[in-house]
C-alpha cells in the first residue's frame, strides 16, 4: 500500500492513500495525528477524523507515546487487540478509561507495540538502529478480517528491524534503495524487515522483503509504504516515531 504523510507546522500529521505530485489532488484521507507534550513525554493522538484529534472523540484510534529521551515509544490501540486483553494502567489511560466513548468501542488504551532507537554514542561512523515489536494477525487470519476485527487470542510479537544501509564510497554516505519513492536524504528515512524474535533467534526469517518504508520527498511530505501483516494504523504510528525521535533530529 503506497501512502504519504503531510506534516503541518502546527504539530499535526495527515496520512493519505496514494501519492501524486499534483498539489490539487491529495489522495484519499486515511487518518491524522496531533503531537502533544505531556510532562516529560510526547504523545501522538491518532484519529480517523482530520478535524477532531481529541482522545475523547469517537474517531480516536490510539496513540504513540515516547519516553523522556525520545528513543523508546509505545503504541496503544483504543480497542483490545484480542479477547481478554487488559488496558494499560498508565495515568492517561485511567483518565481516558473513565469515559465511555461509544457503546461499540471499548474505552481504554491497549499496548500493541513498541519502537526503539539505538545510537553509537561514541559518534563513530554508522547509522542508527531501529527495532519494533508488534501484535500482528496470524497467517491463518485473512488480511481483510485483520483490519476489521480483533484477534481471537494473543499471538506473540512480530519483530522488525531496520534494513542496514550500505556505505557508498563514491557518494561518501549510507544508502538504501527506495526504488524512487524517496528523493531527499534524511536521517528519518528507514526500511523495516522481519527479524528473528528473541524467543527463537535461530529461526529462518525473510530479511529482504521490506514491510514498511518511510522517507522524505519534500520539506513536509513523506512517503509511507507498507504491506501485510502491518495495518495502516501500525505503519502510521511507527512512522510518527521518526518525527518524535530527539536524537534523530540532532
Amino acid at each position: 500500500m503506497q501512502c504519504f504523510i503531510m506534516r503541518n507546522k502546527n504539530s499535526t500529521f495527515y496520512l493519505y492513500l496514494g501519492f501524486t505530485s499534483s498539489p490539487v489532488y491529495k489522495g484519499k484521507f486515511l487518518m491524522a495525528a496531533r503531537r502533544l507534550r505531556r510532562g516529560p513525554h510526547t504523545e501522538y493522538i491518532i484519529s480517523l477524523d482530520a478535524e477532531d484529534l481529541s482522545q475523547g472523540s469517537n474517531s480516536y484510534m490510539g496513540k504513540l507515546r515516547s519516553d523522556f529521551w525520545g528513543t523508546n515509544f509505545k503504541i496503544y490501540d483504543s480497542k483490545p487487540p484480542y479477547d481478554g486483553a487488559k488496558a494499560s494502567s498508565s495515568r492517561s489511560s485511567r483518565r481516558f478509561g473513565s469515559r465511555r466513548i461509544s457503546p461499540q468501542v471499548s474505552s481504554g488504551n491497549y499496548e500493541v507495540g513498541q519502537v526503539s532507537y539505538k545510537y553509537n554514542l561514541l559518534k563513530s561512523r554508522g547509522p542508527r538502529r531501529m527495532n519494533c515489536t508488534l501484535e500482528c494477525p496470524s497467517a491463518q487470519e485473512t488480511w481483510e478480517n485483520s483490519l476489521k476485527t480483533k484477534f481471537r487470542r494473543p499471538l506473540g510479537p512480530t519483530t522488525l528491524r531496520n534494513k542496514a544501509p550500505r556505505w557508498h564510497e563514491q557518494l561518501q554516505c549510507w544508502c538504501l534503495n527506495f526504488h524512487g519513492r524517496v528523493t531527499v536524504a534524511s536521517v528519518k528515512n528507514f526500511q523495516l524487515v522481519t527479524a528473528a524474535g528473541p524467543s527463537d533467534p535461530t529461526s529462518n526469517v525473510d530479511e529482504e522483503t521490506v514491510l514498511l518504508q518511510f522517507g522524505k520527498v519534500d520539506d513536509d511530505i513523506f512517503t509511507m509504504d507498507y504491506r501485510q501483516p502491518l495495518s495502516a494504523f501500525q505503519a502510521f504510528a511507527i512512522s510518527l516515531s521518526s518525527f518524535g525521535n530527539k536524537l534523530a533530529c540532532e
